[in-house]
């Protein structure tokens, strides 16, 4: 086992790179994005008060901080062209500004999945499958920095051109690619800057770019001590199952972001587990993602 120099210093460091991440510092600022969004979208006037008395919109403050807290995604409802009703209008597409949409529950899961293996001594890599703008692998980076550790690496494995279309029946009707959510389409060197823009790209981040069907299971990883995956289709899921679980070693984490989120997603984990035997429990992190210990 090591003990963790968790100083002052180094907690101060690992909370303010959590506050930047889901844009907790700047909240006021994507409180206006939202606020003119949706007046644009139901054309309404935009006035300068709302931009300059942000504070006034407390409800939506609320909600926003709310967001940042739990992963959860802005929805509005819109006024149809006829005027008579109303449908849900998702915003990521238009107003999502965090470099992580996890939030900060799942965060702090990834601190205690990093800590806990660090602690332990359990030997092994760590690797997000489905990156997006790079937060979570900023964040694990970042947490290896706050504790010296430089015998590890960050995996960070995606497309960086989006989800997948569905191909496979079990993600029939769930689509969520690059078509309906270009937002998710991150480019690499869009992620390779915002790494250098925390301070973290060096020599012990690793980007492995391609579906993961075309890349997984050819990746030079040796052992993963935290398997993190956010693939959202079953499809996605089940390509970065087969190939790394049996890399994470004894006493290691998997981490699920998509499970209650994601039908699909939930399938692939819960027939994976089945097949695999696999009998240690989940554990619910939030509304939305679960994790567990390899034993």
């Amino acid at each position: 086992m090591r003990l963790l120099a968790k100083t002052n210093l180094t907690q101060k460091y690992i909370e303010l790179l959590k506050k930047s991440l889901v844009d907790e510092l700047y909240i006021e600022n994507e409180a206006r994005i939202v606020r003119v969004a949706n007046l644009l979208f139901n054309k309404q006037p935009v006035s300068f008060d709302d931009l300059y008395n942000i504070g006034l919109q407390k409800e939506l403050l609320k909600t926003l901080w709310s967001v940042k807290e739990r992963g959860d995604e802005i929805a509005f409802n819109m006024v149809q062209p006829d005027g008579t009703s109303e449908y849900v209008r998702e915003m990521r597409n238009f107003t999502e500004l965090a470099h992580t949409m996890i939030g900060r529950k799942r965060l702090d899961n990834i601190q205690y999945c990093v800590e806990t293996v660090l602690e332990d001594a359990i030997p092994g890599d760590l690797i997000e499958t489905g990156v997006w703008r790079g937060g979570a692998c900023i964040f694990m980076r970042g947490l290896l920095v706050a504790y010296d550790v430089t015998d590890r690496h960050i995996w960070a494995a995606d497309s960086f051109e989006g989800v997948p279309s569905p191909t496979y029946p079990e993600d029939a009707g769930f689509d969520i690619s690059a078509r309906v959510l270009p937002v998710l389409a991150v480019p690499i060197d869009q992620v390779r800057e915002l790494f250098n823009r925390y301070g973290l790209l060096d020599d012990q981040v690793r980007f492995l770019k391609g579906w993961f069907k075309d890349t997984l299971h050819a990746a030079p990883i040796d052992a993963l001590s935290v398997l993190r995956l956010d693939g959202d289709l079953y499809e996605s899921t089940m390509d970065a199952l087969r190939p790394l679980y049996d890399k994470v070693t004894r006493g290691g984490f998997i981490i699920v972001d998509d499970y209650f989120s994601c039908p699909p997603c939930k399938r692939a984990v819960d027939e994976f587990r089945a097949v695999r035997g696999v009998a240690a429990p989940l554990q619910q992190i939030d509304e939305q993602s679960v994790y567990w210990r390899k034993t």
